[in-house]
């Protein structure tokens, strides 16, 4: 989960749940520090809708006009509760209203092209007005929460996670294109296999490397400077 890759901007994934909302924010505080254009995009469940640093980021990034696009990935469940039983409001979004300034809008999650209009809108707020956005998009998670939740889990029916898939965003948008012309199945059946051609590859790989050296650990956790200057990492030990 720790994924983190700065030369794409990409500014990680965190196991803490709604740890990098704040993050988020300090990076759109310091993107209008130094005047850019950027914008952050922030994505998380429906679980972290009720954690205090939820509220707090979005404070902050309303009250200092931050360039942040805060993205509620609304898929039901926080691993195995119903949002409604932990959410005392029926729809997400209505909590953007806490925060003047905040621009917030609902979405299908299912839906490829509804998702991307709402984004660009949410960007332009954020590069043009100045304001950052709350988004909700309703959507599902099909499989389990991890190996150790079954493929539906107990905590909903096996008619539930088949109604939802017959909504499947993937197919939707496939469906779409073909019957706009824009490919044909054919193209889309080449594109499938290639990408699951891409995935069993990259997991075949993982399998066959050698583990890593116990040493490894401490690696790119601090930056080379600190790493390299034996003085400056024993005075913070």
């Amino acid at each position: 989960m720790h994924l983190f890759d700065r030369s794409v901007n990409f500014m990680g994934g965190h196991a803490i749940v709604g740890g990098h909302l704040p993050i988020a924010a300090g990076v759109g505080y310091a993107i209008r520090y130094r005047g850019g254009d950027q914008v952050c995009q922030c994505f998380f469940g429906d679980a972290a809708v009720n954690i205090g640093a939820f509220h707090e980021s979005l404070n902050m990034a309303a009250k200092w006009q931050l360039p942040v696009v805060f993205i509620i990935e609304n898929n039901a469940y926080g691993m195995g509760t119903g949002i409604r039983r932990s959410a005392a409001i029926s729809e997400l979004v209505e909590r953007a209203c806490a925060y003047e300034g905040l621009a917030a809008t609902q979405v299908d999650g299912m839906d490829v092209l509804a998702v991307r209009s709402a984004t660009d809108e949410a960007v332009r707020v954020a590069r043009e007005e100045k304001r950052p956005s709350l988004i909700e998009a309703i959507t599902y998670r099909f499989m389990g929460h991890s190996m150790a939740d079954p493929s539906h889990g107990t905590y909903r029916t096996r008619e539930e996670v088949e109604g939802w898939r017959a909504d499947d965003p993937i197919i939707s948008l496939s469906d779409r294109l073909i019957s706009a012309g824009l490919m044909d199945s054919e193209e889309y059946e080449e594109m499938d296999r290639a990408v699951i051609a891409e995935v069993e590859d990259s997991a075949a790989y993982a399998d066959a490397s050698p583990r890593p050296e116990e040493t490894s650990i401490y690696g790119l956790v601090y930056s080379d400077e600190y790493r390299d200057d034996p003085g400056r990492r024993d005075r913070w030990r």
